[in-house]
């Protein structure tokens, strides 16, 4: 990667496997090095984070053009990045902090749900780069501890989701608080949902670049829909698809079920995390360090989840209920086949959701037609490859993985773990049931029991709701419930 990236950081790329440039950054970089202002269109994975990061640290550090790099002062940054999910935050964290150590710059997050005091504290020893969400930002600005009056660049990224959240007010008062004269980029996959305001409004004579829009979906991509008759074949269905060696995202329409389908798998030995907004935060953190980590295989998460995460190597999105609109579609399934990998998308149908999933994907320019399949079809081992051995659900701990008693091993545990012995859900009645033998749907010769027979070590002992469990406690006991 050369684009006048400078040498140390284009060093620092290729010790990490990254000496070739994407698209955008090819496109972008000579231009952002210069302190030009970007538009970017793109979905999420198209390198559009380094396309920024790299411009943000070489140009604050001082790094081109014989630049003088200044101080930063208590309380006044003099980068901030914007980003709508504290997900995303922390993620576009793990990409610019190794450049900004090198430049010798800080760089640190602030978002909600955790107590500002730690954030306060650190702003107030003088933090080059700010990556935050727009809520929490707004309230350290009101409470008079920090100033954007020292920005010098200002990146928004994922500006559409911002929107969809609602967060476009407050968006709108941040930039107006940054110095007009800085440097702007803006990423957004779409300009619609008042996006195209901030880009007329903040933008100066932007550079503009699309490249693999939401409305063009990716090669890589294999898209698949399938047909289930009712709720039990549905469960076992899923069960099937959850049970491969490869990471794998299950995306369910609320909270509740998300919480409902990671403990019932974890119950059947498929070790499962939940993500969603009833977390707190740490709870949402352990467990995507969990997944990302490969710690555990399978994430089941609600929309929160669709545009913040950024982990590598998903090879399966499996949209568990189908979501409400194309967007969300698109959104959901670009957790796979992404920085030019391929991946495989499902999307389970009950017979009454049929015209509406054949609207969405219509909307969303997919040619995918549901085709009936049975649990015990073969053509779902395929799509979730090979099957893992299962794992008893009080082997899945922290604890249990310290002992080397079994892999792989879960993010949490603790005391949500513990209680309610035996006790799961049936995914899709509705209400909280005892474990039946609902099987995983395939043969004796893909996977380590036969369909229908009961596991009793996965549903005796004191762990049966597993990993699953241990956010939602965590949850509980700082008592938040705030959505992303």
């Amino acid at each position: 990667m050369n684009l006048g990236v400078p040498a140390v950081l284009a060093e620092s790329l290729a010790k990490r496997g990254i000496d070739s440039a994407f698209p955008i950054q090819q496109a972008t970089l000579a231009d952002t090095l210069a302190g030009r202002d970007v538009l970017g269109r793109g979905r999420t994975g198209s390198g559009k984070t380094l396309a920024f990061a790299l411009p943000l640290v070489a140009r604050l550090g001082g790094m081109v053009d014989g630049a003088r790099r200044s101080k930063a002062h208590p309380g006044a940054p003099r980068g901030l990045v914007l980003a709508p999910t504290r997900e995303l935050a922390n993620q576009i964290l793990e990409t610019v902090e190794p450049l900004a150590r090198i430049a010798g710059l800080g760089v640190m997050t602030i978002f909600g749900g955790v107590n500002q005091s730690g954030q306060v504290r650190r702003l107030r020893q003088g933090i080059e780069i700010v990556v935050a969400t727009p809520g929490r930002l707004e309230d350290l600005m009101k409470q008079g501890h920090l100033s954007l009056d020292a920005i010098e660049i200002t990146i928004l990224d994922e500006a559409d989701h911002m929107a969809d959240l609602g967060f476009l007010p407050g968006v709108t008062r941040i930039l107006a608080a940054t110095p007009s004269g800085g440097q702007r980029m803006l990423f957004s996959a779409t300009l619609d949902a008042g996006v195209d305001k901030l880009v007329k409004r903040f933008l100066s004579r932007p550079l503009v670049h699309s490249v693999d829009t939401e409305s063009s979906p990716v090669a890589a991509m294999t898209h698949h829909a399938l047909l289930v008759a009712d709720a039990t074949q549905k469960r076992k269905v899923v069960q099937v698809l959850a049970s491969g060696t490869g990471r794998r995202l299950l995306f369910t329409r609320t909270k509740h079920q998300a919480r409902k389908l990671a403990r019932e798998l974890t119950a059947e030995g498929i070790p499962a995390v939940e993500l969603h907004g009833n977390l707190s935060q740490n709870a949402r953190e352990r467990g995507l360090k969990a997944f990302a980590d490969g710690q555990v295989r399978v994430l089941v998460a609600t929309d929160i989840a669709a545009r913040g995460i950024h982990v590598d190597d998903i090879e399966l999105v499996v949209h568990v209920d189908p979501p409400a609109e194309h967007k969300a579609y698109l959104h959901r399934s670009g957790r796979t086949a992404r920085a030019g990998h391929a991946g495989e998308v499902v999307t389970l149908v009950l017979p009454e959701q049929r015209r509406d999933f054949q609207a969405l994907v219509r909307a969303a320019k997919i040619s995918v037609a549901p085709t009936p399949v049975a649990p015990s079809d073969p053509r779902l081992r395929e799509l979730a490859g090979p099957a893992a051995k299962l794992v008893a659900p009080d082997q899945a701990s922290p604890a249990a993985a310290r002992r080397g008693e079994s892999t792989p091993a879960h993010a949490g545990g603790g005391r949500g773990s513990r209680q309610r012995s035996g006790q799961g859900s049936s995914f899709g009645s509705g209400r909280p049931a005892r474990q039946g033998g609902a099987g995983n749907g395939s043969s004796a010769k893909t996977s380590s029991h036969q369909p229908g027979r009961s596991r009793s070590p996965q549903r005796t002992g004191s762990s049966s709701q597993g990993v699953a469990a241990f956010s939602r406690q965590a949850g509980r006991r700082t008592g938040s419930r705030r959505a992303a």
